[in-house]
């Protein structure tokens, strides 16, 4: 479902991502993980164009991402995003922040877009939220919303960058629920986390990046298994990550 081949991305002279290498399959799930600055951010947001890329290629469900014609708003509906900081409208009810994209993207009528998000709403437990903003709802809150968002769009895959790094530790759990719930019904997704737990749970490959290069992509069994051909920095990044 998500080939990316050959990808490098510069900043000016800065070379942040380098000849970056790997296909998701539909229904995977595929954790991307690594110290910060490694590059994992910027590699999961090429994936729908948030960050343009200038070298390589990026398909997505056979639609060519890195191609000018293509239409990215379309794409981009597609594929859901969830990010860190949640991206809510703060002027818009939770209702609203659901139905817009849906609105202006998909073309759907209001009261359709109003009916399809409240499903997702209720799916995440918050569907008594709905006339609230997002400046009324925990932070946990406010990151299940932004899923449910997600959804109610329709994606053929999912993209998770970081999605419960901005949230109080009791909150994680509440999200981390959510993803699981996804992955189980087959979701294809990438996610960005430090959640080690959720990778083992529920993860099929893991990603270690390292300075901007894919340094391993294994099994999940393979990678937390401590077996042969693990690099030094995967290692220290493991020991130090799994001892929290």
């Amino acid at each position: 479902m998500i080939r990316l081949e050959n990808v490098s991305k510069y900043y000016g002279s800065f070379k942040v991502l380098s000849d970056c290498s790997a296909s998701i399959g539909k229904g995977e799930v595929v954790v991307i993980c690594g110290p910060s600055g490694s590059g994992k951010s910027t590699l999961i947001k090429t994936i729908n164009a948030l960050e343009p890329i200038q070298q390589g290629s990026i398909t997505v469900d056979d639609i060519q991402v890195n191609d000018r014609a293509t239409n990215l708003p379309r794409l981009r509906s597609r594929v859901g995003m969830v990010f860190q900081h949640f991206e809510l409208f703060p002027h818009l009810s939770i209702a609203d922040n659901l139905a817009l994209a849906q609105i202006k993207v998909l073309g759907r009528g209001k009261e359709q877009a109003h009916a399809h998000g409240m499903k997702y709403l209720e799916r995440v437990g918050l569907k008594a939220h709905a006339a609230k903003y997002p400046g009324q709802l925990s932070g946990g809150q406010q990151q299940r919303v932004a899923i449910a968002r997600a959804l109610a769009m329709d994606p053929i895959c999912m993209l998770f960058d970081e999605p419960t790094s901005a949230l109080d530790p009791e909150m994680v759990n509440e999200v981390l629920d959510v993803m699981v719930e996804l992955a189980q019904e087959g979701m294809t997704m990438v996610c960005v986390t430090h959640e080690m737990g959720f990778a083992r749970k529920v993860a099929h490959r893991v990603i270690f990046m390292d300075q901007g290069s894919i340094v391993e992509d294994r099994s999940k069994d393979d990678f937390f298994g401590g077996g042969s051909g693990h690099s030094e920095r995967s290692r220290q990044f493991l020991s130090k990550i799994l001892s929290h």
